[in-house]
Formats: structure tokens, C-alpha cells, sequence
């Protein structure tokens, strides 16, 4: 079988990117299946399976509320992932940057030396 009669095959079935993807396949070993299997045979049902179940829970998941691409669960889910220490972490660091730059370009300090004249000993 020809290498491009399997990339058609993939086109059709593109649940098998997600395989790839994911790191639970590769595309050699898809290729050896297709190469001894052929496109028709029941070995590929557990991966179109799986594939169709997956895309009935996307498209559940993308007809709830969303906003813009991101639905609210997302974007809950994402708030939760959030380390809040970090974010302080972060934010103190910011403030310490500020503060030196603050330092070096802010206000300049004056210089209270006096130098003192040349002519004068130091025991005048």
C-alpha cells in the first residue's frame, strides 16, 4: 500500500491526530497497521471509537456558555490552576524592578561634599 493511499485515510480519519498528538501512538506504527490491515478491518473501530466519543463531549462542552472561544468552565478551570504564591512571587519581584529603576533615574540625590580649598593645612 501506497504511502499516500494512508495519508488519504488519515484525512478521512482524523481522530487518529489526536493519538499522534497525545503521544499514545505514532504514525509508524500506524502505517504498519493500515500496511497489514488494510482501511476496512475492525482493528481501526477502537480508534474512530474513541474519537467519535470524544467530539460528542467537545461539542457538549463548546455549546455551553461561552465567551468568545472560551467557555466559562474553561476559564474556571483555568482560574483554578492558577498559584497564587507565584502571582505574589511575581508581583514582588515587579516591585523591586520598579523601586531600582525608581533609584536610578528618579530623583537624584544631592551632594553635600564640600571640597575644601587648597591653599588651607590641614591643621588651620
Amino acid at each position: 500500500m501506497a504511502k499516500e493511499d494512508f495519508k488519504r485515510f488519515v484525512r478521512s480519519h482524523p481522530e487518529l491526530i489526536n493519538y499522534v498528538n497525545s503521544g499514545r501512538m505514532s504514525w509508524q506504527k500506524f502505517y504498519e497497521m493500515y500496511d497489514i490491515y488494510g482501511e476496512n478491518n475492525s482493528v481501526w473501530l477502537k480508534y474512530q471509537e474513541a474519537g467519535d466519543a470524544r467530539s460528542t463531549t467537545q461539542t457538549t462542552t463548546k455549546t455551553a456558555a461561552t465567551v468568545g472561544d472560551t467557555s466559562l468552565k474553561d476559564l474556571f478551570n483555568m482560574v483554578k490552576k492558577i498559584d497564587l504564591e507565584s502571582v505574589r512571587k511575581g508581583a514582588e519581584g515587579l516591585q523591586k524592578a520598579i523601586a531600582l529603576v525608581q533609584d536610578f533615574g528618579g530623583s537624584k540625590a544631592t551632594n553635600n561634599y564640600q571640597a575644601r580649598p587648597l591653599y588651607k593645612h590641614l591643621e588651620d
